[in-house]
């Protein structure tokens, strides 16, 4: 195979790869342990994300993410207040998830690029809370009565992301030693297909092709058969 051929393959495979994470991240999506009034709930959704990231690197995961963050924005879109809201809490916020993309092939990369991405997604929900939703306050959330919009932001903000990333720990620390090589993708081989064994048949046939050829002496001459 050409290594053209090896890296229009690979790249076939990633996007394949990443329509399905991303489908898989929308539907569990829908299952949601906990929804917040403002919006932000907890769910499973982020971790085909952080993995498919991990797996094929930055901007593959970034656009991931970010395509995760337009479909958020379709078909949950309703706790958006505005189109600065629009930008910054789904197309914005979900794209850091890919940044879990820069530890791609690193040991303990699932993990780090775990809190990483979430730690990042939670600074665009933050800045969005400080900047957009400071009209809510005064406010009240959880038994307390804010009237900063940063301590609001960081403690609402902080109540579903902080569990959602534990969440995606959980299911990474469980699903590591059997998808070990798939997690860090030495199942793609750099594009190179693997050296493939020659049939014990080719093996039996180069055996006779390197037979020295031999000449019969003429008996009724010489004697007996004689190989020369």
């Amino acid at each position: 195979m050409s290594a053209n051929s090896s890296a229009s393959h690979l790249k076939i495979r990633m996007l394949c790869e990443g329509a399905m994470m991303v489908a898989l991240a929308q539907v569990l999506s829908y299952i949601k342990l906990m929804e917040l009034p403002n919006g932000g709930s907890l769910t499973p959704a982020m971790f085909p994300i952080l993995l498919f990231a991990v797996r094929w690197g930055l901007a593959p995961g970034l656009m991931a993410g970010f395509t995760f963050g337009l479909l958020q924005l379709i078909f949950d879109g309703a706790y958006a207040w505005g189109w600065q809201s629009m930008l910054l809490d789904y197309l914005v916020a979900f794209t850091p998830l890919g940044l879990a993309g820069l530890f791609k092939g690193k040991k303990w990369g699932i993990f780090v690029g775990t809190i990483v991405g979430c730690f990042f997604r939670f600074v665009v929900h933050y800045i969005s809370g400080v900047t957009i939703y400071k009209i809510l306050a005064p406010t009240e959330f959880m038994k307390w009565t804010f009237t900063s919009p940063s301590a609001y932001s960081l403690v609402y903000n902080g109540s579903y992301m902080l569990p959602n990333t534990i969440i995606a720990l959980v299911i990474a620390a469980v699903l590591y030693k059997p998808l070990k090589k798939y997690i860090l993708g030495q199942d793609l081989g750099n594009g190179r297909r693997p050296p493939q064994r020659r049939s014990a048949y080719a093996d039996r046939c180069s055996i006779f092709l390197r037979i020295p050829s031999f000449r019969i002496n003429d008996s009724s001459k010489s004697g007996p058969l004689r190989l020369l």
